[in-house]
């Protein structure tokens, strides 16, 4: 059995003033040098990071937003699968709570014999996944009892074109409310709606990505907590091949379309 150990706390969190979480799952890096060892050299480099959202939702202090970020890399453990490893989207090509392979079909670890074995995916689970979660659970929470609603938007980010997971190019912002089943309807389309009218962007509304477990499983807007996720393109900011670098020109174009989006969200947690 391969023992699965880290020194590196299994997230970074910060609290606000409003009755809003921005949750970024998928923009961890670090991986234990034990556990990097055993991957390919490609995988080393982490490739399918949600790079600089952190820089690109650099607003989210202003707007008194909390902020929970993910330290390691989604090849450790994904944050935003359930925790029995069960299909988001049954039947499709997906990855898994542990993955074995990247965005675009290759190994990650160099030997067969690297792939980890049960025993080191409940102790990932334990040591990264279960943390991460109890803290998301604990500050909607707390949000909900001093605001009265909870409102979570769960921020990822994929390269523009992926042949595994979908035809063609995918739009710009993807917006997530697990089919309708985690935010207000009337919220949602708002949400879409300031994403339709970013001149330049495309958008849809549960497309290819309908929210990842994150969204599914917290999103309860009958008890007043609503969940958004919203998947968009890398193109949209960012280099999207190596050294995958932060474009700030680029970021500055969509930037002020995710704020309003963000802003809608508090908009509507404050009734207006």
């Amino acid at each position: 059995m391969t023992a699965f150990h880290t020194t590196e706390a299994p997230f970074r969190f910060r609290q606000g003033t409003a009755p809003l979480l921005i949750s970024m799952p998928h923009v961890g890096t670090h991986v234990p040098p034990a556990l990097a060892a055993r991957f390919t050299a490609e995988a080393r480099q982490v490739p399918d990071t949600d790079w600089h959202l952190e820089r690109l939702y650099d607003f989210a202090d202003e707007l008194g937003a909390s902020v929970l970020v993910a330290t390691h890399s989604r090849y450790v453990i994904d944050l935003n699968r359930p925790p029995d490893g069960a299909s988001l989207y049954p039947g499709q090509s997906v990855t898994g709570l542990c993955p074995v392979d990247t965005f675009d079909d290759t190994p990650i670890y160099a030997e067969a014999a690297d792939v980890p074995g049960e025993a080191e995916i409940a102790a990932r689970r334990d040591a990264i996944w279960q943390p991460y979660h109890a803290q998301l659970a604990r500050e909607l929470a707390r949000i909900k009892a001093h605001h009265g609603i909870a409102m979570l938007w769960d921020a990822h980010s994929i390269r523009s074109v992926l042949p595994r997971f979908f035809e063609g190019r995918l739009p710009d912002l993807n917006l997530g409310t697990g089919q309708g089943a985690s935010c207000d309807s009337a919220l949602a389309e708002r949400l879409l709606g300031i994403a339709k009218d970013a001149s330049g962007y495309t958008a849809v509304l549960n497309g290819r990505f309908t929210g990842g477990y994150i969204t599914r499983h917290h999103g309860r807007p009958q008890e007043g907590q609503h969940a958004v996720q919203l998947e968009m393109t890398q193109s949209s900011y960012m280099q999207e091949a190596l050294p995958f670098d932060y474009l700030p020109g680029v970021a500055a174009g969509v930037q002020p379309h995710l704020r309003r989006m963000l802003e809608a969200v508090l908009d509507f947690a404050r009734g207006r």
